[in-house]
């Protein structure tokens, strides 16, 4: 059953060569999510991965924007909360923040201050990882906050970047990887 469910995302995955600069090979999820049935079946492995792995969880945190599209689905069918990662200057309030390094120069996110009591144990998610930039910030926000990070969950990895790497010692689960 998962074999033919990850048959069916992967389908869903279409590539753009060029996009967004020359020599980039884009993995566009949209097709996906278009598509009921592929959606359901992407949110299905990735449920199913965090239920076998980790029976305690407290909340999802989905990083901006995309981690937005899974993390609230997963968050609900797993009965637990779920965070904003945002962009520097998207949240109200007190908030926490991290800056991080990107190919082409800074980048800042952040979290509400009250966002994750200190233990409190979560699952970070976004679309896809590359470089691992974003979702190691991520994990140096959760950390801030003294939150217990129980695992890094992307859709898809690019693993020739090596983003796996750079999240150590925090572990990662893909769904689909492109060498």
């Amino acid at each position: 059953m998962s074999a033919e469910r990850l048959r069916l995302v992967r389908e869903h995955v279409r590539d753009f060569p060029d996009f967004p600069a020359p020599g980039v090979l884009f993995r566009d999820i949209t097709p996906l999510l278009k598509d009921p049935e592929a959606f359901k079946a992407s949110i299905d492995l990735l449920e199913a991965h965090m239920r076998d792995k980790h029976p305690q969880v407290d909340l999802i945190a989905g990083l901006d924007s995309r981690g937005f599209l899974f993390g609230p689905v997963l968050a609900q069918r797993l009965g637990v909360g779920f965070v904003l990662i945002r962009k520097k200057g998207k949240l109200p309030g007190p908030t926490e923040s991290v800056s991080y390094t990107l190919e082409y120069g800074q980048a800042e996110l952040e979290v509400q201050s009250d966002a994750v009591e200190p233990g409190q144990k979560v699952i970070l998610i976004d679309d896809l990882l590359a470089t691992g930039g974003t979702m190691r910030a991520a994990c140096e926000l959760m950390s801030k906050l003294k939150a217990e990070i129980l695992d890094c969950v992307v859709l898809v990895e690019l693993k020739f970047l090596k983003g796996a790497d750079r999240l150590k010692p925090f572990p990662l689960y893909s769904v689909l990887q492109y060498d």
